[in-house]
C-alpha cells in the first residue's frame, strides 16, 4: 500500500506532509510567473502549494481531486504558503472529481494549462482514518473509496464477486501470486458472514500465507488491488494519459475539441508501482519517438537516500515528465 506523502498535525489544525520529489518536481515543470498549474491529485496541496508560490497574482493553480476534504486543505495550504513567503496568491480553481474527467472540466472553463502533475500516490490521512477502509492495520469498514459520495465500497466486490473476478482483480492489480487461494478463502468465508470490516479481510489473507516470513504484509497487495479496483485507478489513468495523447489536436480541427494542454506544456506523472509507470512510460515514450514530446529527463527520476530516510514512502516513487511540441496541434493521434 502506497501512498504519496507523510503527515503530522501541526498546530492550527493543517496536517504537514512531505511531498514527493517535489525538488525534482520543481526542477521539470519550472513554473513562472503567470502559468496556469493543474494538479490532478492535488492531495493535501504539497506540490501545488510549492508552485503555487512562483506564479504570482498572475498565475492560476487548479486542484484537483476526488476527496472533497483535500481539496479544502490543499487550497488551505496553498494560501498558508504564499502567506508565509509573502508570495502574491495567484487564482486558485478547485475542481471536484476523478482527474479522467479533468481534461473536458479545464476546457468547459477555457483554462488552458502550461503544466500538469499527477501525483498517483495517495495521502497518509487517508490510511490514518481507519474509516475510511485503506488500512490493513487499522480495523474499520471496508470501503476504499477516495469519494464516499459515489461508487460501491470494497466490501460489495468482495462479497458479491465470483471466486474468479476476485481472484483476476488480486492477481492483475495486486500482482498476487496467491490470488486464487486467497479469493477461494474469501469465498468460503463470505458463505457463513459478510465480510465488512478491514480486520475481517486482512485475517483471511494473512491466514493464507501460513506465516511465512515476508518483507511486507501479506495483506499489502490484497488491499492495493482492491483500491485500484474500486476506484478504477487504472482506468481513470488511462484515460488522461490518452487525453494528453490527443491534446495536440487544436480547436481548429475536425474534432472541434478545444485545447486543454498548451502547446508547450510541460507534463510529469508520478507513479508507485509498475502497472501504474509501465502505461506512463509507454505513453510519453510513444509521444517522443513522434516528435510530438521531447523528455525532460532520461528515464525515471527516483527519490535520493536521503528523501527516502526522511520519507520512507518515496522509495517507489517513479517521476517521469515530457514537454509537448508545439508542433503537435497540427497531428493527430
Amino acid at each position: 500500500m502506497v501512498h504519496s506523502s507523510d503527515s503530522i498535525d501541526v498546530p492550527g489544525g493543517l496536517p504537514e506532509h512531505l511531498p514527493v520529489l517535489p525538488k525534482e518536481v520543481l526542477d521539470l515543470l519550472a513554473p513562472s510567473p503567470g502559468e496556469i498549474y493543474v494538479d490532478a491529485t492535488a492531495g493535501l496541496g504539497g506540490h501545488a502549494s510549492e508552485i503555487a508560490s512562483r506564479l504570482g497574482s498572475s498565475g492560476t493553480v487548479v486542484i484537483n481531486d476526488l476527496d472533497e476534504a483535500h481539496l479544502r486543505l490543499a487550497e488551505d495550504r496553498i494560501r498558508a504558503v504564499c502567506d508565509d513567503r509573502a508570495a502574491d496568491c495567484p487564482r486558485i480553481v478547485p475542481v471536484h472529481g476523478t482527474f479522467a474527467a479533468l481534461p473536458q472540466k479545464l476546457r468547459d472553463q477555457a483554462i488552458v494549462a502550461d503544466m500538469l502533475l499527477a501525483d498517483l500516490g495517495f495521502a497518509s490521512d487517508q490510511v490514518d482514518d481507519a474509516q475510511r477502509g485503506f488500512s490493513f492495520s487499522r480495523d474499520g469498514p471496508l470501503d476504499m473509496r477516495y469519494d464516499r459520495g459515489s461508487g460501491v465500497p470494497a466490501s460489495t466486490l468482495v462479497n458479491e464477486l465470483s471466486e474468479a473476478e476476485l481472484a483476476s482483480i488480486l492477481y492483475e492489480l495486486g500482482e498476487e501470486r496467491a490470488s486464487r487461494r486467497i479469493a477461494r478463502r474469501i469465498v468460503e468465508r463470505r458463505e457463513a458472514n459478510p465480510i465488512e470490516t478491514t480486520a475481517q479481510l486482512a485475517s483471511i489473507v494473512r491466514g493464507c500465507m501460513g506465516g511465512k516470513p515476508s518483507r511486507i504484509d501479506p495483506a499489502t497487495r490484497t488491499f492495493q488491488a482492491l483500491r485500484i479496483a474500486v476506484n478504477d485507478e487504472l482506468g481513470s489513468l488511462r484515460s488522461l494519459l490518452s487525453s494528453v495523447k490527443a491534446a495536440g489536436i487544436s480547436s481548429g480541427s475536425k474534432s472541434g475539441s478545444k485545447p486543454w494542454l498548451a502547446g508547450e506544456a510541460r507534463i510529469a506523472i508520478i507513479a508507485f508501482h509498475s502497472l501504474e509507470d509501465r502505461q506512463v512510460k509507454h505513453t510519453f515514450r510513444d509521444l517522443c519517438d513522434q516528435g510530438r514530446a521531447k523528455a525532460l529527463a532520461r528515464g525515471a527520476t527516483k527519490a535520493t537516500e536521503e528523501e527516502i530516510a526522511n520519507n520512507r514512502r518515496s522509495r517507489s516513487a517513479r517521476l517521469r515528465a515530457i514537454r509537448l511540441s508545439d508542433s503537435a496541434r497540427s497531428m493527430t493521434p
